[in-house]
């Protein structure tokens, strides 16, 4: 090119990103070695958004070049505009040294006339003579307090640990001007990357949400106009119109919905099954009233044909755990009401349970017996006497949580969901089932920062609403509606434990009664 030709070529690259990317920048693809960058739709779209919004959330599929996209934008900045800083943190020190890495393999197969010259070049660091620089730096926690820049990149959000820490130090630093661009596969929900995408689509944030599907990709699923491609894909062994079922039978369906499917249910090490809470979490209703300035919700009013339920787990009130319980129907399983909330005293919430108690057709009531639920059920059994408060086998009220039958009940429960034993109308509740994590002890807790009050007093629910079903004969009544859910078989058991006048238990076989 003459010196015109080239200072106009150098003038439409620094206005267009995506026409120097496509035209200039090479990489090295998997499969075809180091080729052209040549963008797919899809991929335009991604840069189309990155010029047009400061803040940017990614939710990608894998090798979907999303990283390489970044790098090479990355590039484009510090080459065509002066006094500019990158920063791209990645999840550990080889990532981050390999994006870096890219980014000089793109630099070096430049034109000399794209070259401005480089001033620094270390293993995080490549600064031009723009003196714009890009940083690449590993994640921790005080990752944040290095992170000052024009243009913050966070690779795989979703797998870095304390990203809400580096986030909030980073914040301030970028907020009067700079921009960011968050991208990642999805990891679970409840986490900080989960929490801003979810808040961007809500529009309660700042960021942009970009989505894309692994059927743009032409490499992933037939396009038309990209029949070259294919023909080079088959000379490798690769047919486009069997990749889908190919990678499926490849890797077992929690890592497709993660990788290719961007699926935020079923991924993350939750306790109960992806596929689980999905169903859960389309059989949930909004259709209820609220109770008690909004801590309780109720779908169904009692029914005088049907006994209840009501499974409680305890706090002090005091804007830390919350209080909780559930109204179960033993009559079909199903959740007809939830009360939540962290500001509620103990003498306030023996007083709610025990109206509800009473309007339930007094349920019985089952608390956890451990601390704070001892001062509860004093409440329910001497200040408001209520009569129906649920016994152990050794005929102790209440449910006394201990490390080894703590296990056992979440067994149950999780049992309970994937059986359909019992029915959640409560998004709240699924959704913190869905926070609800096997810890990497292998211990089954709420994800940090999040509470698991629900998911205990539901556990206690299902192992009390169990124990009831198999000491407790069913009566069906025809004059029940028949749209409601479907009754559940009688008892099978016929054994009534009971206290005798020493404080013992006994047990009395009534199976003569049935005959």
């Amino acid at each position: 090119m003459e010196n015109k030709e080239l200072l106009e070529e150098f003038k439409r690259c620094a206005e267009n990103p995506i026409h120097f990317i496509s035209k200039y920048i090479k990489v090295t693809h998997p499969v075809r070695g180091l080729v052209p960058f040549k963008l797919y739709p899809f991929q335009e779209r991604i840069l189309s958004e990155l010029q047009d919004n400061r803040f940017n959330i990614l939710r990608k599929f894998r090798q979907a070049g999303c990283t390489t996209i970044a790098a090479a934008y990355s590039l484009w900045m510090i080459i065509f505009q002066k006094h500019k800083s990158v920063v791209i943190l990645s999840k550990g020190d080889a990532e981050s040294t390999e994006v870096l890495d890219r980014i000089k393999l793109m630099y070096d197969e430049l034109p000399e006339f794209l070259k401005p010259g480089i001033i620094e070049d270390n293993k995080h660091t490549l600064k031009l003579k723009t003196n714009s620089v890009i940083k690449s730096r590993p994640s921790g926690k005080q990752s944040g307090r290095s992170l000052a820049g024009s243009f913050l990149i966070i690779d795989e959000a979703a797998f870095i640990e304390n990203i809400d820490t580096i986030w909030a130090a980073v914040y301030p630093i970028i907020s009067t001007g700079g921009r960011a661009f968050v991208l990642s596969t999805v990891n679970g929900i409840g986490n900080w990357y989960h929490e801003v995408y979810q808040n961007s689509l809500a529009g309660t944030n700042s960021f942009n949400a970009i989505d894309i599907r692994w059927q743009e990709h032409p490499e992933y699923s037939f396009t038309e106009g990209f029949e070259d491609l294919y023909k080079e894909m088959k000379t490798k062994g690769l047919d486009i119109h069997k990749w889908e079922e190919t990678t499926k039978a490849n890797m077992p369906t929690k890592q497709w919905l993660q990788e290719y499917e961007c699926s935020f249910l079923g991924t993350g090490d939750t306790y109960v099954e992806g596929e689980v809470l999905k169903n859960i979490s389309s059989q949930t209703s909004e259709k209820y009233y609220t109770k008690y300035n909004n801590r309780m919700r109720v779908w169904q009013d009692p029914h005088p044909q049907y006994t209840y339920l009501i499974a409680c787990d305890t706090s002090l009130g005091r804007n830390r755990d919350y209080s909780a319980f559930h109204v179960i129907n033993l009559y079909n399983g199903q959740q007809v009401a939830e009360f939540y909330s962290n500001r509620t005293a103990i003498n306030d919430f023996a007083k709610i349970l025990f109206n509800e108690g009473m309007l339930y057709n007094v349920a019985a009531i089952v608390c956890e017996r451990n601390t704070i639920g001892n001062n509860l059920i004093d409440w329910l059994l001497n200040i408001y006497e209520y009569e129906n408060l649920w016994e152990d086998d050794k005929g102790d009220i209440g449910f006394q949580v201990t490390a080894k039958n703590r296990e056992s009940i979440l067994a149950e429960l999780e049992e309970a969901l994937r059986t359909d034993l019992i029915k959640i109308n409560s998004t709240r509740t699924c959704d913190e089932l869905m926070t609800f994590i096997i810890s990497d002890q292998g211990k089954p807790q709420a994800e940090k920062n999040h509470h698991d009050d629900l998911v205990m007093s539901l556990a206690l629910a299902v192992h009390s609403y169990k124990n009831l079903l198999d000491s407790t004969p069913v009566e069906f009544d025809t004059r029940l509606n028949k749209d409601e859910a479907p009754p559940l078989p009688p008892s099978k058991m016929y054994k009534h434990r009971f206290k005798t006048e020493f404080g013992g238990v006994a047990e009395e076989d009534y199976k003569w009664l049935t005959r």
